[in-house]
Parts: structure tokens; sequence; C-alpha cells
């Protein structure tokens, strides 16, 4: 028989709180539920309309110490259901005991298992001087713009008294879990390249394509020095180096007709060891170095 606390993960699993609409309302049912179960105080606070922040709350013996605050994101990111061997929010267990679902590692997985470490903590007595609450924000995927950015601005956050919290984490495939106190930084930039348009049968000078060509080839360059850097030093991990993508491409309204405008959008994760500073002027010289009628723009 199948443990309950998986259990519980599948049925998590299962509610589609996938982007453009993720059903967050059954999301908070379904986790106010659970705190209820668990004796946890739930409430719930409406950031903006649609988007609500449920806080399931274990009362310390001594209130008035600074609150322990584990926080986790109820969204998941789009699929591509044609690459999936099961449907993605089916929450499948194959025989090997292998669950498929969108979420089952970022991050409804950590979700249950706040949940679970407090029902067994609940369950051998176990109590604490301070208050544990537990956050379960929407739209950290698409940059929380609507979720933790407005909540941490409500009197209700402020009352939380956080003194110290754990953020966003990802499934371990062992019984090893790693804490981190330094978290890469996300930068989403937005590279717009301005040129000379015209009928796309001529030799145009100045155009957007060949500025966004140096821009690409720049941007890309970094990131085959920082791919080779961590591959050629065993003593580095993923979260030492800065990783760069390209993730959106845009332009053009016809084969024919050449573009006056491109764009290219970019997702870096900058280690805290590097000088943010110091990185913003390299982008900057990237951007310089590729004509006039460039510019960049941050997103997150």
């Amino acid at each position: 028989s199948e443990n309950p606390s998986v259990t519980l993960f599948r049925e998590y699993l299962r509610i589609d709180t996938v982007h453009p609409k993720p059903d967050y309302d059954a999301a908070v049912r379904f986790l106010e539920r659970v705190g209820t179960d668990l004796g946890l105080a739930c409430q719930k606070v409406e950031v903006c309309q649609g988007r609500v922040v449920l806080i399931l709350t274990w009362q310390g013996t001594n209130p008035r110490l600074r609150s322990i605050l584990l926080n986790s994101h109820t969204d998941v990111v789009p699929v591509f259901e044609e690459h999936w061997t099961y449907p993605p929010f089916e929450a499948v267990k194959d025989s090997q005991g292998n669950i498929y679902a969108r979420g089952a590692q970022d991050m409804k997985c950590v979700s249950i298992q706040y949940l679970e470490a407090i029902r067994r903590l609940k369950t051998e007595g176990k109590s604490f001087a301070r208050t544990i609450h537990l956050t379960f924000v929407p739209d950290e995927e698409v940059g929380g713009h609507k979720g933790m950015e407005m909540f941490v601005q409500r009197p209700e956050f402020k009352a939380l008294n956080v003194g110290f919290a754990m953020d966003e984490g990802l499934a371990s495939p062992s019984d090893t879990f790693s804490v981190f106190y330094g978290e890469r930084s996300p930068w989403w930039i937005k590279v717009k390249c301005m040129g000379s348009p015209g009928h796309g049968s001529r030799f145009i000078s100045n155009t957007a394509a060949e500025k966004m060509h140096k821009v690409i080839n720049s941007f890309l360059a970094f990131r085959e020095s920082e791919k080779q850097r961590l591959k050629s030093d065993s003593s580095l991990t993923l979260g030492d180096v800065t990783s760069l993508n390209m993730t959106m491409l845009e332009g053009g309204v016809s084969f024919n007709v050449v573009p006056s405008e491109m764009a290219a959008s970019f997702d870096i994760r900058i280690p805290p060891t590097v000088d943010l500073k110091a990185f913003e002027e390299q982008v900057a010289t990237w951007c310089r170095g590729a004509g006039d009628g460039v510019t960049y723009e941050f997103h997150q």
C-alpha cells in the first residue's frame, strides 16, 4: 500500500497550476484542508485579484521570538505534453516508484515535505519556542510580481515577525538535503537592437539583425566559457558559475521586409561571488560593441 504522504503528494500534483491559467483556488483549498487537518492556523491574503498567499501557522511557546518562515510556491511552468511519457497532471507512479508530473521537482515536493515534517513532529509530541509559518505563494514562475513581491509590502507579512526564512528548494535524489545561504541571482535581460529597415532584396547597411548577431555571439561566447570552466574544474558546482541561456527571440513582420527592430531575451543566473556592477558593465560593453541603437533592460 502507498504511504499516505505519497498519496497526498500525488493529489497536490494533480491540481493544474500551470501558467498562463493556474487553478490557484483549487491549490489553496487543498493546502488549507491539509493545514486544518494538522491543527495549523490558516490565513489567506489576497495580494491582488485572483492571487492569494496562504499562511499556515504552528504557534510557538514563545510567540515574542522572531519566527521561522518556510516558503514555497504553488504555480508551475508550462508543459509540452507531446514530449511527456505520461500526462503531466495525472501524477502517474510507475513500477519503480517514480512519479511523473509537472511540479514533482519544482517544487510541490518541498511543500508536501514541509507539511509532512510538521505532521511527524506533532505526532511525536514536539513543540518549539519559535512560531513556524508556512507560506504558499502564487506567480513565482513568472517573476513573483503578483505574489511574494506584493506580499512582503503588506502588514500581514510584517506581522509574521520573520527571523529566519527558507525559500524555494528542489527534490533530492537521496536522504541528504543541502541548505544554501547564498543563492544565484536571476537576471532576465532583454536586449533590443534598432537598425535600418528596407526591402529584403537589398544589402541594407546597419540592420538590426547584424547588431543582434553580434549581441548573441557575445552572450553565447560567455556562456561557453562558463560552461567550460564548470566542466574543467571538479571542485566547482553549477552554483559556482554563471549560467546563461537565450530564451526568446523577436523581430520581423514578413519574409521580404528587413525589420527595424529585433530583441533577444536572456535568462542569466549569477553566483553571489560575482561583482554585479562589473557584470552589468560587461553586458553594457557587449551591447555597445554591437553598434548604435542597442539597449538592454531588466525584466527580473
